[in-house]
């Protein structure tokens, strides 16, 4: 059995040590986590560094953490950060590894069935192989995750005791190796060598392990004995060092010998003629005929091929678990004794505790209908429960924290003061008779600055409309609510940054993950409609928005003051003290914040001006429907490049953008 390596220590590494309220947050956090407080809360306000706080804290723990957040963009983000923080630990990376992916699914009220459809990205598959190795490996790992962390994974028992442990001098065949490396899902290819494969010439065996892009290990054999393993470069061949063993492992995490396939089989079958009776006794003959059909045909490809599309449906039966029973995930890969934190708590937590019933309403479908063994309902991701039977301990981070991490705990460390001095909105509550008028002096106020305005509705049809009156009065505006497509969102808030219009309007900008330095002032309509939009919660969010610029302002149009507008203003009003008395203290200037205006995502590559005229066909501002055939499907060929280029750099929100308008182009091929 491998055998974890606990002798590494956490090293930050910064140039900046904790300011502003990160030194008592961070000493608060440690002394209760240290005396066996299984729960805490890090409520910091936005851009006061929460992220260096969470740092420290894993420095001073010095346990193996779990980051959890609520997206792959974020995730990305905070992958990179910890990547600078900790450069001589193990920082790895795990999100869902498909660039696209539709669920299968059934739809009755159409008769639709929804075939299963995923692009595998190569890249993510082998940063999630890196962590699950590292933690096999080692104590000091740090793993930034997306809540597909709670979905089944595969038995990290089976996974840790298929690692093939090699040393210099060990008595092993040749063939004895290729046999395991078979075993454990490694291809044989002597041509083409990639990840996950291995490749033979005589004596000398040539890996490539599943977490690796770059290295791979050469076994050389004197008869049955190891001589020597090498370190080398998988395209040049250049040797990087020599080894005295080295540890490889699986090439997938759903490790599974040939004795366990058969009992799993033998097990689909006699559930397949079960559920067929049940359905044939019902009168349900289609359902029956088709969940035959299915099932022999997926058992027919796993007992030849060991593997069928769809086989994580079974993963129950593979596994040998109970009906019911848990999978096994991501957390049963880390010790006992390891952190969770929950990045922007308020929303993840209810992501984790959503993300078991949808799946299971999916997929009941399927299994009423015929198309899958009841069986499938075990391949899922953890309930809420499950979840928490997991929690060593936890810490919750958000600037507001959320209705869950409040009941579970009191103990709440507070990180209210910026190091950068900027002061949290001053706000203002104005009567709703004659708020746009009013709202159009503002408007024209900070124009003249040049600075911007976000305008936050309640409706869809007040955005568009209020849109149009501004137009009307010569005002440069846009809206954004969810009907605009995903690339064109992006570009709207560029356009915005780089002053091509001054007013952006829309309903719930927090939810789109704006932050935009230049926006001086936030108008909120209709503040005293109680409500999901008009929350505290809600509101703290969209008052943070004006927390970047140093003349911030928000005005909140209502007839009256609501139990959440008054918690908001007591909140930002607090914060905002706090941080003057800071300043005044420490002779600190509030700065507005001076970030950087990254390119537009576009949806073809510029073309060479010394290029032919036949081969510019493709120019920006060509919309589809006046493009060839031909013309498409090269734009398709350079778009699916950009989206894979973008994913491997885990710019996954550049990712889903073009993934977006791939889709939308390929329906107008079709």
């Amino acid at each position: 059995m491998l055998e974890r390596d606990d002798t590494h220590k956490f090293e930050l590494v910064s140039k900046y040590s904790p300011a502003g309220d990160q030194g008592q947050a961070i000493e608060k956090l440690e002394k209760e986590f240290r005396a066996g407080d299984k729960e805490m809360i890090l409520e910091g306000a936005t851009g006061t560094g929460k992220t260096f706080t969470m740092a420290n804290i894993i420095k001073d723990l010095n346990k193996p953490t779990l980051i959890i957040s609520h997206n792959k963009t974020l995730a990305g983000q905070l992958y990179g950060e910890f990547k600078e923080f900790f450069p001589n630990n193990a920082v790895e990376y795990f999100v869902s590894y498909y660039d696209y992916y539709q669920p299968e699914a059934y739809v009755p009220s159409s008769d639709t069935y929804i075939e299963k459809d995923s692009s595998i990205n190569d890249e993510i598959d082998k940063l999630r192989h890196a962590a699950t190795s590292a933690l096999l490996e080692r104590n000091d790992v740090i793993i930034v995750a997306s809540v597909s962390c709670i979905f089944g994974l595969g038995d990290p028992r089976e996974y840790a005791s298929s690692v093939i442990s090699l040393k210099v001098g060990q008595e092993i065949s040749r063939d004895k190796l290729l046999e395991e490396l078979v075993t454990n899902q490694f291809e044989r290819n002597d041509i083409d060598f990639q990840r996950g494969r291995f490749r033979v010439r005589g004596d000398i065996v040539d890996i490539f392990p599943a977490s690796r892009d770059d290295n791979a290990y050469r076994i050389e054999f004197f008869g049955d004995e190891i001589d020597r393993i090498v370190e080398m470069n998988a395209l040049t061949g250049e040797v990087a060092g020599t080894l005295n063993r080295v540890e490889i492992f699986p090439a997938t995490h759903f490790m599974i010998n040939e004795e366990v396939m058969e009992a799993a089989l033998e097990r689909i079958q006699k559930e397949m003629e079960e559920q067929v009776a049940l359905f044939t006794k019902e009168g349900k003959l289609l359902e029956a005929q088709r969940l035959k059909q299915r099932t022999e045909y997926d058992i027919e490809m796993m007992r030849e091929m060991g593997y069928t599309s769809g086989i994580e449906n079974y993963s129950r039966h593979m596994e040998g678990r109970a009906e019911g029973e848990p999978p096994y995930t991501l957390l049963d890969f880390f010790p006992d004794d390891f952190n969770i934190m929950i990045d922007e708590s308020h929303v993840t937590m209810p992501q984790i505790r959503g993300m078991y019933n949808g799946d299971r309403a999916r997929k009941q479908m399927l299994v009423d209908y015929g198309f899958r063994l009841p069986s499938a309902l075990d391949n899922r991701p953890l309930t809420l429960d499950e979840f928490e039977t997991h929690v060593n301990q936890i810490m919750y981070v958000s600037a507001t924290p959320g209705p869950y991490e409040m009941e579970r705990t009191d103990k709440v460390a507070e990180q209210i003061i910026r190091p950068t001095g900027l002061l949290d909105p001053e706000i203002e509550v104005r009567p709703i008779m004659g708020q746009i008028d009013d709202l159009v002096g503002e408007i024209n106020e900070r124009v003249e600055k040049n600075e911007r305005v976000f305008v936050t509705t309640l409706t869809k049809k007040m955005a568009e409309d209020l849109t149009d009156y501004f137009k009307d009065l010569g005002i440069k505006v846009k809206y954004l609510h969810s009907d605009i497509k995903t690339l064109e969102r992006t570009e709207i808030i560029r356009d915005l940054r780089l002053g091509k219009f001054d007013v952006l309007i829309g309903i719930n900008l927090l939810r789109e993950g704006i932050d935009v330095p230049e926006v001086s002032l936030i108008a909120i309509l209709d503040a005293d409609k109680e409500g999901f939009l008009r929350s505290e919660r809600s509101l703290v969010q969209i008052i943070g928005r004006a927390a970047r610029n140093s003349s911030g302002k928000v005005i909140m149009y209502a007839d009256s003051v609501t139990d959440s507008m008054q918690g908001a203003i007591d909140k930002t009003m607090d914060r905002r003290e706090r941080q003057i008395a800071f300043n005044k203290e420490h002779g600190v200037t509030p700065t507005t914040i001076i970030k950087p205006i990254r390119d537009a995502i576009t949806a073809v590559q510029k073309v060479d001006n010394t290029a032919s005229e036949s081969e510019s066909i493709i120019q920006d501002d060509v919309s589809f429907a006046d493009m060839t055939k031909k013309e498409k499907q090269e734009l398709l060929v350079n778009l699916n490049e950009q989206m894979e280029n973008a994913a491997k750099k885990l710019d996954f929100e550049a990712a889903a953008n073009l993934r977006d308008t791939i889709l939308e182009l390929k329906a107008e091929i079709d």
